[in-house]
């Protein structure tokens, strides 16, 4: 299990790489995965990155197995270790491409919608699925859908926690361009390098202006995450959607 970085020219290209698991992350992954956004961040050399997953998924969210119960304690300081990451991707000073194949769900979406562009091979599928696990969504994910689809249409996708395929991604605007799968990996790499080309600093101070016309920003509603998100990792609930996970079966919620 790794998060493997690779240089090609003036592009970082960082790969989620956790066989067997669809790349879902540990704790010690989301770890990872910041120590090489802020090594790129600090290489003058590297003027834009693609965030990607090994095999034939881009992330399937935190590993469940490796979930801990803890207390509501344990739970915050997790939760701040995660947006922890969403910040350093989100204000990462290049730009910064998704590049999705397969489930792209759960937190691993959130990654997603954190970068700045994405393109997604026609394999690729997109899901809200904490509701499944007892859960609010995380990493800044509604924060993220409310910008891009208004709030009837985040809702529905948060509280229906369905899959969302690639060319309904596109026509929603949650991804920028679809391509053949066998394409994706060249694709993103032609995108990026045409970014790198660009007048870089011209596109982050773009950025900061995208974040600025935001009102609440990212930082005030991560506060609320992290209000809501342990007190439900405390419910039964999210013991049940664990263990119906774990047993490969339908859960059965009860409100509590």
């Amino acid at each position: 299990m790794s998060i493997d970085l690779a240089r090609e020219g003036a592009v970082a290209t960082i790969t989620m790489n956790v066989p067997g698991r669809r790349n879902a992350l540990t704790f010690e992954l989301r770890g990872q995965l910041r120590e090489r956004l802020e090594e790129v961040s600090a290489d003058a050399s590297v003027r834009a990155v693609v965030l990607t997953g090994a095999g034939a998924a881009f992330c399937a969210g935190a590993d469940v197995e490796a979930m801990a119960a803890g207390n509501q304690q344990q739970s915050r300081a997790r939760m701040q270790h995660l947006h922890a990451l969403v910040r350093t991707l989100y204000r990462l000073e290049k730009p910064v491409i998704a590049a999705v194949r397969g489930p792209a769900v759960g937190f691993g979406w959130s990654l997603a919608l954190a970068c700045d562009l994405v393109i997604a091979s026609d394999t690729a599928k997109f899901s809200q699925i904490f509701s499944k696990m007892g859960l609010a969504p995380d990493g800044g994910a509604v924060y993220f859908l409310q910008r891009n689809l208004g709030l009837a249409r985040a809702k529905e996708l948060v509280f229906s926690a369905r899959m969302v395929e690639a060319m309904e991604a596109l026509q929603l605007g949650l991804v920028n361009r679809v391509v053949p799968d066998a394409d994706l990996a060249a694709q993103a790499q032609r995108w990026a390098a045409e970014l790198a080309a660009a007048p870089t600093f011209a596109l982050v101070m773009g950025k900061r202006m995208f974040e600025a016309g935001s009102s609440p920003g990212l930082d005030q509603f991560l506060e609320t995450e992290l209000l809501i998100q342990p007190q439900l990792k405390q419910t039964h609930d999210h013991q049940e959607g664990k263990l119906a996970f774990r047993e490969k079966r339908a859960a059965r919620f009860t409100g509590n």
